[in-house]
């Protein structure tokens, strides 16, 4: 299975381009995915830079048919003519998907400084070696306080869903919106965590950090592979709007009991067709 992770800036490249189409091109030139994992994709939001209004989420959905698209709504506000304004996230998987879950992240008030709604979507995914839960997230970029209480809530959730796949299910529960489905132990948490400090950032340590014994802890899939090897960036490699330096702010982390199937992870360094660069990691 080959997942790629990528924080699209609503389609705008570093020219300035909004272009959902260069998008998925991109894509597929760097990497055969068979699950895609999306932020920052925008639905009627003209007032974005190079935007035009367009539904990102179905014309994303439109140029990859053959992958079933899920999108999660963190921001969703009235918009001209009765269309709303969303932006969120999405998942697309060419592997059947058996369960979803949109999680609304924490939103703590912080005087006087600029956030928004965050979520965290996440889909059951059948591999071929076995179902595993994939998340995708992006956290608050200039509230720490947010940022931290985010990354606490993605660790209750990996314990909740542990939980879940260790229990028992109810003989009762098998039809209907009760019926009992999958919800494994194996997990990947991936997405743009806006760690200011990369992989020095203390949410960084706090989010592999363990949780309980029975819950495998989050692993980097590239520090896994690549320990004495520092990230390359990911954000800020062609321009210098929001740093003076590029540094490494999307990662994928997979469950311990995951980890061992991480086969290969790289970053591909060169696309200019958003701000971030995209982490592809190949399970075995």
């Amino acid at each position: 299975m080959r997942l790629l992770s990528w924080n699209l800036q609503w389609c705008r490249g570093v020219d300035g381009r909004v272009d959902p189409r260069r998008i998925v091109e991109s894509a597929r030139s760097f990497a055969d995915f068979d699950v895609l994992c999306l932020q920052e994709v925008a639905v009627n939001y003209p007032a974005l830079a190079g935007s035009a209004g367009e539904d990102q989420a179905a014309a994303l959905a439109a140029l990859l048919p053959d992958y079933e698209p899920f999108f999660a709504i963190a921001v969703d506000a009235p918009g001209e003519h009765g269309v709303r304004r969303r932006f969120g996230n999405m998942i697309l998987s060419r592997f059947p998907v058996r369960q979803v879950f949109r999680h609304s992240l924490p939103w703590t008030a912080h005087a006087q400084t600029p956030s928004m709604p965050r979520v965290a979507l996440e889909a059951v995914i059948e591999a071929p070696f076995g179902a595993l839960r994939v998340t995708t997230t992006h956290l608050e970029y200039y509230s720490d306080i947010q940022r931290m209480a985010q990354v606490e809530r993605l660790r209750e959730l990996h314990a909740e869903a542990c939980g879940h796949a260790r229990a028992k299910p109810s003989p009762r529960n098998d039809s209907g919106p009760f019926q009992s489905l999958v919800r494994p132990l194996p997990a990947v948490l991936c997405g743009d965590f806006n760690l200011p400090q990369g992989p020095e950032d203390s949410m960084y340590a706090r989010l592999q950090a363990p949780i309980a014994p029975e819950v495998p802890r989050y692993v980097d899939s590239w520090r896994h592979l690549n320990a004495k090897t520092p990230h390359p960036p990911t954000f800020c490699v062609h321009d210098r709007e929001h740093a003076a330096a590029p540094y490494c702010c999307d990662f994928v982390f997979v469950s311990e009991d995951l980890a061992p199937r991480v086969a290969a992870v790289r970053v591909d360094g060169e696309t200019q067709a958003s701000d971030h660069q995209p982490v592809i990691v190949d399970f075995r």
